[in-house]
């Protein structure tokens, strides 16, 4: 199935990248043949006319989330419209009719200069071929822009700043998590139902949003995880903590030392979860592999590593230089490829823990390597 994803370099098309890469590595993985064709496109390709007419030719079904939500408010109402109908043009000339899933808005159809775009475009769309009319609430995940309409992201940030912002005590959000919308998404991509679709969020006074990430951030930064068992908090917690890579890492641990040696506190809190221990041999890479929800923490206790992170879709490869001697956490960020490669001569001893118990039947494990080979 040819599934086409615009606005990928936005939080819900990168998210929606992202799960069908992942049920493409895990079809690899199992030595089946990958699901989907995926044709990614930011707001560069969607510019390019060839690019455009590439992507949308033989499409089965696209994912539209480019959109513009923010700017002077001609702006904004021109601005779907006039991106809905560059995409019917695109598969008008490829000769293309695929079922689209249209990212709108709880606000399409209101009196506002948004409202009346989303509204018009969602027109435009219908015209294509099938439609599912997505109306979504409020979005927060990891990769959202701070400052720019993701309040979310901008409580976090100014709680990373220190600062405290100002809130309307008033002020109401319905959070809906980026991997949750992309789901659905794909979901109606793939049952190919016109028809609306309005996935509810998590209704929250922006207050109490406030005070969850504080206590997100006095726990983590004391070591602690919070409570990770409602899947809500989880997102959250994992939103929150994207912010902190990739230069927030590696964390040293306190060690307390005296006559009979050194003690250190490896993970606490959680709400549960699970330890491995693993000895890896001079020269081996463990790893290589990304989860969407599940956190992760790499503690090396004897012997010296490389931990490298990358993007699930992108290139750069962060690496981060890790001994026993000095032990220093390192959590894996969600929807990035990870490995541990033993760069040392002895046996390299590292603990591994996930907060939650590992199941076989949905591992959350999608095997990438950081590496190209």
């Amino acid at each position: 199935m040819k599934i086409v994803v615009t606005g990928t370099a936005g939080l819900i098309g990168h998210h929606a990248a992202v799960r069908l890469h992942a049920a493409n590595c895990a079809a690899r993985f199992r030595g089946d043949a990958p699901p989907y064709r995926s044709a990614a496109l930011d707001r560069a390709g969607f510019q390019d006319d060839a690019t455009l007419r590439e992507a949308v030719t033989d499409a089965d079904a696209v994912l539209h989330f480019a959109g513009v939500n923010r700017g002077p408010d001609d702006a904004v109402e021109a601005g779907n419209p006039a991106i809905a109908r560059r995409l019917a043009e695109a598969c008008r000339d490829a000769g293309s009719a695929p079922h689209v899933v249209y990212a709108n808005s709880i606000h399409a159809g209101t009196a506002t200069p948004y409202g009346r775009s989303k509204a018009a475009a969602a027109e435009i769309i219908a015209g294509i071929g099938s439609m599912t009319d997505l109306r979504l609430p409020h979005i927060f995940g990891e990769g959202a822009r701070p400052f720019y309409n993701n309040v979310t992201a901008t409580l976090i940030a100014k709680l990373l700043a220190g600062e405290r912002p100002d809130l309307d005590p008033d002020g109401r959000v319905q959070l809906l998590h980026a991997g949750a919308a992309a789901e659905v998404a794909i979901g109606a991509a793939l049952s190919g139902e016109p028809g609306r679709i309005e996935p509810e969020g998590r209704s929250m006074p922006v207050p109490d949003l406030w005070e969850r990430l504080r206590r997100f951030h006095r726990l983590y930064t004391a070591n602690t995880y919070p409570d990770l068992s409602d899947p809500f908090d989880r997102d959250l917690f994992n939103s929150y903590r994207a912010a902190t890579y990739p230069d927030g890492w590696p964390r040293p641990l306190t060690q307390n030392t005296d006559a009979r040696g050194m003690l250190f506190e490896a993970v606490k809190g959680g709400g549960g979860g699970q330890t491995f221990l693993s000895k890896t041999a001079p020269g081996v890479t463990r790893g290589d592999h990304f989860h969407l929800g599940k956190v992760e923490r790499f503690l090396v206790l004897e012997g010296e590593a490389d931990i490298r992170m990358r993007p699930a879709l992108g290139t750069a490869v962060r690496t981060y230089r890790v001994t026993g001697a000095a032990p220093a956490a390192v959590d894996m960020p969600t929807l990035w490829t990870h490995s541990i490669e033993n760069v040392g001569p002895d046996p390299l001893l590292t603990l591994f823990w996930t907060h939650d118990l590992f199941d076989p039947t949905a591992p959350d494990t999608y095997a990438d390597k950081v590496l190209e080979t």
